[in-house]
């Protein structure tokens, strides 16, 4: 995988509010061969390990931030 590259702290703030908040939401992110993935959970758990920050979702599936690219209709790109 590739270097870990921080999110835009705003994002990172909706994302633990998603959180806490248990929402169900729409999460798209990008695996490492390239592919776009959608699926519908909610965000359990944020945290950090060895520098890098990752999103437990409902379902158990542990997702990157950086690999993000959008959640609940919020691009990682907009900084909000």
């Amino acid at each position: 995988m590739t270097d870990y590259v921080p999110i835009n702290c705003n994002f990172h703030d909706h994302l633990e509010a998603l959180a806490t908040l248990r929402k169900q939401c729409r999460i798209v992110y990008q695996t490492a061969d390239g592919k776009l993935i959608e699926t519908f959970d909610t965000i359990a758990d944020i945290y950090t390990k060895h520098k890098e920050e990752f999103a437990v979702l409902g379902s158990g599936e542990i997702i990157r931030l950086d690999t993000l690219k959008e959640v609940d209709g919020q691009s990682i790109y907009t900084g909000l």
